[in-house]
């Protein structure tokens, strides 16, 4: 049996579920359950999966899945699955239990390290915090997130105060946007290319030069594969 608290927050996650696909946030759930912490909404979530009535969709921000719910509730079916909707793209069908949110509306968590220059190189900072990235945004491999610092990659639509997303590579080709991880210590994002024996980053952005080293200063650390701007 659930306690009076597990029924209210399931029949609460049940009912925004039917609403509008998309799981209510902590926050949210806090309040519709007047308690005074999260840390209150975190032990109610945990002993919920523990029945099996709930489960966190793994990866995924703000998204939780009925699995069932007790037989007084059962008139009113959940959608199998919410998530949050991408910053940008089309718009989805009502959610329901035979037509869910599409795995396009996904949001992930990838690992947010630090800055990363766009103009002379820094230290790129190694940092625990993670950035909730729409899925569409990002294809197939291992990816993370470095805000950007600077203005030398402007005119190639990156901003100071955006978040790159990278794939983890160590190989690139001509053209491409990489992490360049500059004498083991700094890194950057530029345009890759070979001149001769050496190895030229170039900025997109007039105001700055390219930079030049050899082949042994350079490690790839990723390509771009996307771009988070927040306004």
């Amino acid at each position: 049996m659930l306690t009076r608290k597990q029924h209210e927050l399931l029949t609460f996650i049940n009912e925004k579920l039917s609403e509008t696909g998309v799981s209510p946030s902590f926050e949210e759930m806090k309040e519709a359950l007047d308690l005074k912490s999260k840390s209150g909404v975190h032990r109610l979530i945990s002993a919920l999966e523990e029945r099996n009535f709930i489960r966190r969709l793994p990866n995924r921000a703000r998204a939780l899945e009925i699995l069932r719910l007790p037989d007084a509730m059962k008139a009113k079916p959940a959608p199998r699955s919410a998530t949050v909707v991408p910053v940008k793209g089309p718009a989805a069908a009502p959610p329901s239990a035979a037509n869910p949110p599409s795995a396009a509306n996904d949001v992930l968590e990838i690992p947010l390290h630090g800055r990363i220059a766009a103009g002379m190189p820094i230290e790129a900072l190694e940092g625990q915090n993670m950035l909730s990235v729409p899925a569409a945004l990002l294809g197939p491999g291992e990816h993370y997130a470095l805000e950007v610092t600077g203005d030398s990659m402007v005119e190639a639509g990156i901003l100071d105060g955006d978040y790159a997303l990278v794939r983890r590579t160590e190989n690139a080709r001509d053209g491409e946007i990489v992490v360049a991880l500059v004498d083991d210590s700094e890194a950057t994002l530029k345009y890759f290319r070979h001149e001769g024996q050496m190895i030229r980053l170039d900025p997109a952005n007039r105001a700055y030069d390219p930079m030049r080293y050899k082949p042994n200063q350079i490690r790839i650390q990723g390509k771009l594969a996307g771009l988070l701007r927040r306004y």
